[in-house]
């Protein structure tokens, strides 16, 4: 086998696995959200959670994620060397990144309190706040030492992927789903009906934060199992600090670390202004119920979209593949559209039976249904600037040019604060996510117009005609759903689930049936492409 066909091969294999992995990861994440949902519903415990969660949660998306500044630093350190010298570099950086996170744990211990109301400071403001802050100062308590934990799983995803090892990386995060299904459940089995009574609101906090741990625990012993099955490290300390490799990935490691964690300052932005609501609690969680049902699809769809686009986009590089680039970029931004827009459309016009099938049992009452729904509209709205935002930014880096998307985010920032401020007064919960849709559109006209100066000009005007007929066939898509859902609840009611899931289906299948009609008519060639990769990721698969 020649070296010059292990790649696009591996390439191939490497995205199915993802895609494959990413599916049942998504569909864990869902469950657990719905067992949390009917055990919680927007009470105090899963507020709480919410504003709890954050650090911890940080720590394990941006030093635990792949694609995150370990995950990178690893793989990029590791890529270079043989197996033999990868132990004693897993070792000395595990070391090295664990005394330090070792301290931040002790930290998070002690000053729990003042984090909480550094990231909450309105919870002061009712009883209710009191509350809420009271259990979350427990849980951050007991989750602290995620931050550990979740240094030690970005860099033996790393040292995974370097050695072409991923099923298990991809696969793991999901172990934290199931344990908080069995400590919800657990909990919901010993308290029975009354585990939706306010007064064991601590006792369902303290189940979330230990079951949150325990996932997090296993999810790295697996990682060292794998690591140690395949030798690529035994574990034990490392102190061989002046070893090349380890200087490598601390060069990587640093502005990555950085960078992504710069991005991260929203979702602390949106917390911080939540905390001032009347019930923050109630709206912490739906926003973090509504987001969890906009990014199931995203992540599946990004994976399939995203994923092969990326090594097409370094090879085009070159100025004299600039027009094939663009092409190409005109595929990914269509795609994009082809896939966003029309579940954009649906999920606005059925946001109310969407939340009310998949939520609305237990301690979720139809009121916080309607909570839910108005903000599941709100992120519907942005999922195709969300997406053609990662396309674009891909772009950028495949161009060798990650300060201008780095940038772009840093002005993000206090744009998001800003819009924050404005909206939340007029428009509340709802407000809060149309910021992040308003910076989320900024940032990618900002990234079209920089590319188009680095690109020697794009064919803008070319490329907005099918983005504006797809937007027309989504339009009509969505009311065509609202109009069939509106007739079908004046004919059958609206209560019971087999009613809902009815309506449900039969009015996404006219939106989607029209779509499909009018997407044909454009004669788009991307549409195509669309249809063979979902394919190749799902029936071959």
């Amino acid at each position: 086998m020649s070296e010059s066909s292990k790649p696009a091969r591996s390439l191939a294999g490497i995205a199915g696995i993802v895609a494959i992995a990413t599916l049942i990861s998504k569909v864990f994440g869902l469950v657990r959200q719905v067992a949390i949902a009917a055990a919680f519903g927007l009470g105090a415990a899963y507020g709480a959670y919410q504003y709890s969660a954050i650090i911890p949660g940080f720590f394990l998306i941006l030093l635990g994620g792949i694609n995150g500044p370990f995950h990178s630093a690893m793989v990029s350190a590791l890529a270079k060397r043989n197996k033999e010298e990868s132990a004693p570099l897993v070792e000395t950086v595990s070391t090295l990144v664990g005394g330090v996170l070792f301290v931040v744990t002790l930290i998070l211990i002690a000053f729990a309190p003042q984090f909480i109301d550094l990231i909450a400071p309105g919870l002061h403001q009712t009883a209710h706040g009191m509350e809420v802050r009271a259990i979350a100062i427990q849980q951050l308590r007991i989750m602290a030492p995620i931050a550990w934990f979740a240094g030690m799983i970005g860099i033996g995803f790393g040292t995974l992927n370097a050695a072409d090892l991923y099923w298990l990386p991809s696969v793991s995060p999901l172990l934290s789903s199931v344990t908080i299904v069995i400590g919800v459940g657990a909990l919901a089995f010993y308290l029975g009906r009354d585990i939706v009574e306010p007064q064991y609101a601590a006792i369902g906090g303290i189940v979330l934060a230990w079951s949150a741990l325990a996932g997090t625990i296993l999810q790295w012993l697996a990682q060292v199992w794998a690591q140690q099955k395949a030798g690529l490290s035994r574990f034990r300390w490392g102190f061989d600090f002046q070893n090349p490799g380890v200087q490598d990935v601390m060069k990587v490691m640093g502005p990555a670390l950085f960078a992504s964690g710069m991005l991260q300052i929203n979702v602390y932005t949106d917390m911080f202004f939540t905390s001032f609501l009347p019930n923050p609690g109630a709206a912490v969680s739906a926003l973090d119920y509504a987001n969890l049902l906009v990014q199931t699809p995203l992540g599946i769809l990004s994976n399939m979209i995203l994923v092969p686009f990326l090594p097409v986009f370094s090879r085009l590089s070159d100025p004299k593949d600039w027009d094939e680039l663009k092409m190409r970029i005109r595929q990914g931004l269509l795609m994009t559209a082809i896939a966003m827009l029309p579940l954009s459309a649906l999920m606005i016009a059925l946001a109310n039976p969407i939340v009310r099938v998949i939520y609305e049992r237990g301690a979720f009452k139809l009121g916080d249904s309607s909570l839910v729904a108005s903000v599941l509209m709100a992120y519907a709205i942005g999922m195709f600037v969300y997406l053609s935002r990662d396309v674009l930014v891909r772009v950028f880096y495949a161009l060798g040019d990650g300060d201008t998307p780095f940038r772009i985010s840093i002005v993000s920032i206090f744009l998001n604060a800003l819009f924050d401020f404005l909206l939340i007064r007029p428009l509340g919960l709802p407000g809060l996510v149309l910021a992040t849709v308003s910076v989320n559109v900024i940032s990618t006209i900002a990234l079209l117009w920089f590319l188009n100066r680095k690109l020697d000009g794009l064919p803008l005007r070319e490329w907005l005609w099918p983005l504006t007929g797809l937007t027309v066939g989504s339009a009509i898509a969505g009311l065509a759903s609202w109009g069939t859902l509106l007739g079908l609840q004046n004919a059958l009611g609206n209560e019971g689930l087999p009613i809902l899931l009815i309506q449900l289906c039969l009015s996404g299948l006219v939106g989607l049936t029209l779509f499909a009609l009018f997407a044909t008519r454009l004669k788009l060639p991307e549409i195509d492409l669309f249809v063979d990769r979902i394919r190749q990721r799902f029936v071959k698969s």
